[in-house]
């Protein structure tokens, strides 16, 4: 890991430890007893464990949702619990207005109401954006911030962004639990903890290891993670916490099955369209490795300092065989190959003042930050097409060579800056009345150091102003109203280098106007929320994997609404559910869509966005039967998608229902998951520009998970 000093980190560290070590030799001199070993602890409301009423991730201060005008949705610990999530896309389908992509079968990535949220993840507030699987032994729980995020977050987030929370020293904890599955599912984890009143230290390690075989024929699963993190107090009013992850995951590089006459080939779920010896040449190889630290210093109740910081190194070696085309007379797929080397170092340095104070007579809590960045992203890519031509419903699948002989595509070293500044207040203008505002200004300067001979330099810098306002109106303890307006900015690379067909394309600009209600029932054991919101994003581009060409597309429109029903029913039942209807269309465009197998030259405008259903729901049911018993089950509706602009390809809708049966047996807790349980087939995720790439849903599975705590 590259690690090195960064300027803006330590002189913000110099000054917080300056200013704590006045504040605590003052405290010696008034009093011979000085207190500086206790670490508070702020342990959760049982009776709550599905229904957080707050997050961070809105405001980055400590603000009830119901004080929000902005949707959130918090995924916590007990539902990642009761549904076994080990990864992000099984966290994610039970979230409203969440559409899923197989992401080029290396990476996370799902749309967010009607919109690519591929550069949208975050851990603990930093931008985490390295394209890879992540690993949720981790995570204490996720949260989901819907719409433009721009004002505290930078580029990005257009229809929403996911910010994973780590779990943190703090508590004294010493849990072991294994995992047995089908298609050889085996994973183990560990979280160790413990609290030392005495020093004043704290320290946590998590990690975890996990192989599986796959229901996709030659796919596997080859993962490690582990995650130490230490917390020490300097002082009274100081406390710093540094935190460390690695993480190694290696698969086969999946991107699914091809289409025929409009809708993805008829074949079994575990049909593959690669090369015969895939476990060898078909792979991908990611590797993180992060270290970072957040110092917090109070000064008073009412003013508080925080820098945080985040280094990571990211690798990808990735090695893949896709379906290019399909010549549906001759019922024939050709086989394109892709090598593809990614290598990132980044940081990112946060440093935010959060005050409360009167003004006029009204409480204001007022954030005031500023963050800066640096991103060095290295790529070669190689790619060959026509490599092998295979039956479309019956392939024979080639033996191929690893490495593909062919000039790079791509080879170069993108460089992208980032120096912002935002301001952000929510104000009690009233009892029943409250406004949230804020603005950032963001500089983002990106360039790319071209290595292929006679490729041009590229450079560019783009400035945005990101905008947010909101007015809640609570007229009892029970009900808030809000609306809304936000906006957010993407650049041309966002998270990839610039290129000569992008690199003098201004920033995609989304905006979004919405209101909604957030209610509270039981005395708030159970929450109700409703948004109706429209987001427009201008100047919208994607990039085809099967030619790697840059995809006009325009302007894209979501009318939608979301409503969601999570927490506490009587008897001992939990919920957590939600609908969404999404009317997500590309309003205005000149782009064509030639990707079809047959038709060519679709008219994109007034087609829908890919991958994004017009309505989807879910529910999730719990109940605790006796002290040592309990039950539950879901179900997760997904409506028709389209796999490609035109619109030509259909993913049909579906409807899958899991189960889970659980209890105490002596010092055990076990735990039965059993997902798809009628068997049902179906298309889980695809790609969402091309229409051969589409990733058939897993049969019914069972995992058995055993618990023990100590």
């Amino acid at each position: 890991m590259k690690l090195q000093p960064k300027q803006p980190a330590l002189l913000v560290a110099l000054a917080v430890q300056a200013l704590s070590v006045p504040a605590a030799a003052q405290s010696a001199s008034t009093s011979p007893v000085v207190e500086l070993t206790t670490i508070q602890v702020v342990g959760k409301n049982d009776n709550r464990l599905y229904n957080e009423p707050i997050a961070t991730s809105a405001t980055r201060i400590q603000a009830p949702l119901r004080d929000v005008p902005q949707t959130v949705n918090v995924i916590p610990a007990k539902v990642l619990q009761d549904q076994a999530a080990q990864s992000m896309e099984s966290v994610l389908r039970f979230v409203p207005g969440v559409g899923l992509s197989h992401g080029d079968g290396q990476r996370d990535q799902v749309t967010i109401r009607g919109f690519s949220a591929i550069s949208d993840q975050f851990i603990d507030g930093l931008r985490d954006d390295a394209l890879y699987f992540r690993d949720m032994s981790n995570i204490e729980q996720v949260e989901v911030v819907k719409g433009p995020a721009s004002v505290l977050y930078g580029r990005g987030s257009s229809g929403g962004l996911i910010n994973r929370i780590t779990k943190k020293p703090g508590v004294d904890k010493s849990e072991f639990k294994a995992q047995v599955g089908s298609w050889n599912q085996r994973r183990a984890e560990a979280d160790l903890a413990r609290t030392h009143t005495s020093s004043g230290l704290a320290f946590r390690v998590t990690g975890a290891v996990e192989r599986a075989d796959s229901y996709r024929d030659q796919q596997f699963l080859d993962r490690k993670a582990i995650a130490p993190s230490l917390q020490a107090r300097l002082g009274a009013d100081t406390t710093v916490l540094v935190q460390a992850e690695y993480l190694n995951d290696k698969r086969v590089t999946d991107f699914g099955i091809p289409a025929y006459k409009g809708r993805p080939v008829d074949v079994g779920p575990g049909a593959y369209y690669g090369a015969a010896n895939a476990a060898q040449v078909d792979t991908s190889e990611a590797t993180v490795k992060a270290i970072g630290f957040t110092v917090q210093h109070e000064f008073s109740d009412t003013l508080r300092l925080r820098n945080a910081f985040r280094h990571y190194d990211y690798t990808l070696a990735r090695f893949n065989t896709l379906v290019g085309s399909v010549n549906e007379t001759a019922m024939t797929a050709s086989l394109n190959r892709t090598q593809l080397r990614r290598a990132e170092d980044g940081w990112f340095n946060q440093t935010e003042l959060a005050q409360t104070l009167t003004l006029g007579g009204m409480k204001q809590q007022i954030l005031y930050g500023v963050e800066f960045g640096q991103q060095d992203k290295d790529q070669v890519n190689r790619s060959k097409s026509a490599v092998a031509t295979v039956a479309l419903f019956n392939p024979v699948l080639p033996v191929l060579p690893l490495d593909v002989t062919a000039a790079p595509g791509t080879d170069n070293l993108g460089v992208m800056k980032t120096a912002s500044v935002y301001v952000q207040d929510l104000i009690t203008l009233a009892p029943q009345w409250k406004a949230l505002a804020g603005v950032r200004f963001d500089r983002f300067h990106q360039q790319t150091i071209e290595r292929r001979a006679g490729q041009p330099n590229l450079d560019r810098t783009d400035r945005a102003t990101s905008p947010r306002v909101g007015v809640v109106y609570q007229p009892d303890d029970a009900q808030a109203w809000y609306a809304s307006f936000s906006k957010s900015f993407q650049p041309s690379g966002e998270a990839f280098p610039l290129a000569a067909n992008n690199a003098q394309i201004a920033p995609e600009e989304t905006t979004n106007r919405e209101v909604g209600g957030k209610f509270d029932f039981l005395d708030g054991e159970l929450t109700a929320g409703a948004s109706l919101f429209r987001l427009e994003r201008t100047n919208m581009k994607a990039t085809d994997p099967a030619t790697n060409r840059l995809v006009p597309i325009g302007v894209q429109r979501t009318d939608g609404l979301e409503l969601t029903l999570t927490g506490q029913l009587p008897q001992g039942w939990q919920i957590w559910s939600g609908y969404a209807w999404l009317n997500a269309k590309i309003t205005s465009s000149p782009a064509v869509d030639n990707s079809d197998n047959v038709i060519k030259g679709v008219r994109v405008q007034g087609k829908r966005a890919t991958l994004t259903p017009r309505h989807s729901a879910n529910v999730w049911l719990t109940k605790t039967i006796g002290p040592n018993l309990r039950a539950g089950a879901g179900l997760t509706y997904v409506g028709d998608r389209f796999a490609n602009p035109g619109n030509t390809v259909v993913l049909p809708g579906f409807a899958t229902v899991d189960a889970m049966l659980g209890g105490r047996l002596g010092q055990f807790d076990l735990q039965l998951n059993v997902r798809n349980l009628f068997d049902k087939r179906y298309i889980v995720s695809a790609h969402g520009t091309a229409p051969n790439l589409n990733m058939p849903g897993a049969p019914r599975s069972a995992h058995l998970t055993a618990r023990y705590a100590f």
